[in-house]
């Protein structure tokens, strides 16, 4: 059985969760206090940090590795295109994510150094306006692909669930952006994913 080490509050568990509840199949998730982490993380992970997936002797650490992994092995349903150059579309979309806006959530959650609170204000503004170039997709598309849930669905929503949290308020022009993100989660999936620390982060 797959083991998840995740943490109640991040937002990378917090997108490894919702992926294995979209498949529908048997794991179990260990909360892991980011506050107190256990020995065993630093055995599993050089970098210390969750999420780890664990299956019989596989280890592997970093979301999108995570994710792909379980979509590859589950394949139903399939969160990842099929087609070699759509994929790969899809992996750059992913590593622009990481770059243009979680780059930004990293600071805000505190990991690695101590932002001062013009950074904490530079994070929350770049987000606000990478997330605003995102919002006129959503006028006609349900998803991020269109009518397909994937995996770039997957890699966002946990921000968008987070923006009160973060401070982070988006203007009118955001509206389709913020319709989207109900679609995401009034998903069974990602309803189930949420732990009782991320309920509250949203007004």
């Amino acid at each position: 059985m797959m083991v998840l080490y995740s943490g109640t509050t991040c937002p990378y568990s917090h997108r490894c969760r919702f992926v294995l509840f979209e498949k529908g199949m048997d794991f179990e998730i260990r909360d892991v206090d980011l506050f107190a982490k256990p020995e065993d993380i630093a055995m599993m992970n050089p970098y210390n940090e969750v999420p780890i997936l664990v299956e019989r002797d596989l280890i592997l650490y970093e979301s999108h590795i995570i994710n792909e992994y379980i979509d590859e092995r589950f394949p139903h349903p399939q969160l990842m295109p099929g087609d070699p150059v759509a994929r790969a579309r899809v992996r750059l979309f992913l590593f622009n994510f990481e770059k243009e806006l979680f780059a930004h959530v990293n600071l805000l959650e505190g990991r690695g150094i101590k932002a001062t609170d013009k950074q904490l204000e530079k994070a929350r503004s770049q987000i606000r306006d990478r997330l605003t170039q995102l919002a006129p997709i959503f006028v006609k598309n349900k998803y991020m692909l269109g009518d397909d849930f994937s995996m770039l669905d997957v890699a966002i929503a946990p921000l968008l669930w987070r923006l009160d949290y973060y401070g982070i308020d988006l203007s009118k022009n955001a509206v389709p952006l913020l319709k989207y993100a109900e679609r995401i989660f009034s998903r069974p999936a990602y309803i189930e994913a949420l732990t009782p620390s991320e309920k509250v982060m949203r007004k």
